[in-house]
């Protein structure tokens, strides 16, 4: 099955936090999860680099860190969600407003902008996402061993019961779950993907990129 793009929270069997997304494309697969410093973006492989230019919504920031928050997104609303919680805003107006100003993307799919907060420390994250007809926003419990998701098709709602056994021990092996793992290694198209996993200094991050 095909769902697009998705993100993920949900805590691994040792209890460490996780935030992962994950891009599946049919359109632009020449793509890959690179460390800018600031973030772990979306970018064009080398080789590809005008591919920018046939969409825009192709390349972007897709994980952020905001003090003792993790921040995944599936395109450019990852910068204003973690400038507004860096900022002190809680998480719930920050995902709302975000949402409600950017809209789903205007492409010919009109997909869906999804997004996924978790804590460094703390039993819930948020999983959002806003599509054409509607804007859903839910705090949910971390469980030890499993992550919840939503996707930009077929699975663009925020349910419970889309969820996955979990688990990792880097960062790295988080992004690679979001491709492979659980309930992901039966969505088609994998790209790449990125992680942040906590640990007792913060947050990990980690890419994957599918060869």
């Amino acid at each position: 099955m095909y769902v697009g793009r998705i993100v993920a929270i949900g805590r691994s069997t040792s209890g460490s936090n996780a935030v992962m997304y994950r891009v599946s494309s049919r359109s632009f697969p020449n793509r890959e999860a690179v460390d800018t410093g600031l973030a772990l973006a979306i970018v064009p492989r080398a080789g590809f680099e005008a591919d920018v230019s046939k969409n825009p919504y192709i390349a972007y920031n897709a994980l952020r860190l905001a003090g003792d928050w993790a921040i995944a997104t599936n395109g450019s609303h990852t910068d204003p969600i973690t400038e507004k919680i860096d900022a002190g805003m809680p998480v719930r107006e920050a995902l709302v407003l975000t949402l409600i100003a950017m809209d789903y993307e205007k492409d010919d799919f009109n997909t869906p902008r999804i997004a996924a907060v978790v804590p460094r420390r703390g039993d819930t994250g948020w999983l959002a996402v806003v599509r054409k007809d509607a804007l859903v926003v839910k705090e949910l419990l971390l469980k030890a061993g499993k992550v919840v998701y939503v996707a930009t098709y077929e699975a663009d709602d925020v349910r419970g019961e889309q969820s996955s056994e979990f688990d990792a021990s880097t960062a790295a092996e988080a992004a690679a779950f979001a491709v492979s793992g659980g309930a992901f290694a039966d969505f088609e198209k994998p790209v790449t993907s990125v992680a942040a996993l906590t640990n007792e200094a913060g947050f990990a991050l980690g890419t994957h990129i599918v060869m």
